[in-house]
């Protein structure tokens, strides 16, 4: 049997992860919708910090 490798990247999930969490943690905490897209914001940066530290070394 062949094994076929996965291609497939799946970079963007930590992303959309960042993002969703960003905005939940902001609206609950703050109630204001400019402190959800802050919020956001930084769930996306901690996304990026998170996928270029900890996964980029990591094989699969």
């Amino acid at each position: 049997m062949i094994k076929e490798e996965n291609n497939k990247s799946f970079d963007w999930v930590y992303s959309v992860l960042g993002l969703v969490c960003g905005i939940a943690t902001a609206a609950v905490i703050s109630g204001s919708f400019l402190w959800s897209l802050f919020g956001g914001v930084l769930g996306l940066i901690m996304g990026a910090v998170f996928l270029g530290s900890i996964v980029k070394g990591r094989k699969y």
